[in-house]
């Protein structure tokens, strides 16, 4: 899976926030704030991560189990695709 064209991530003071740009700002108005590990998802789901991948990697870089971390994953998956931000 991958994020749409027209999403980008940028760093504002402390917050990490998302914004449409371009035609994807047509159909999506409003700003995503995302934390730093939703950041981190972010980022490996615009290089087209699996959601295997996104777990493995969570469970290489992180000091989280595997239980938190596919339901942590699943849930945040579970929100891009409600707001139409996965291809």
């Amino acid at each position: 899976m991958k994020i749409k064209k027209g999403f980008l991530l940028r760093k504002v003071g402390a917050q990490n926030v998302v914004v449409a740009v371009g035609k994807a700002s047509r159909s999506f108005n409003g700003i995503i704030r995302l934390n730093e590990s939703g950041r981190y998802l972010w980022e490996k789901l615009q290089g087209g991560a699996t959601e295997q991948e996104l777990l493995q990697a969570m469970l290489a870089d992180f000091d989280i189990d595997e239980s938190t971390a596919g339901a942590d994953i699943s849930a945040f998956i579970a929100k891009l695709e409600e707001a139409g931000l996965l291809e």
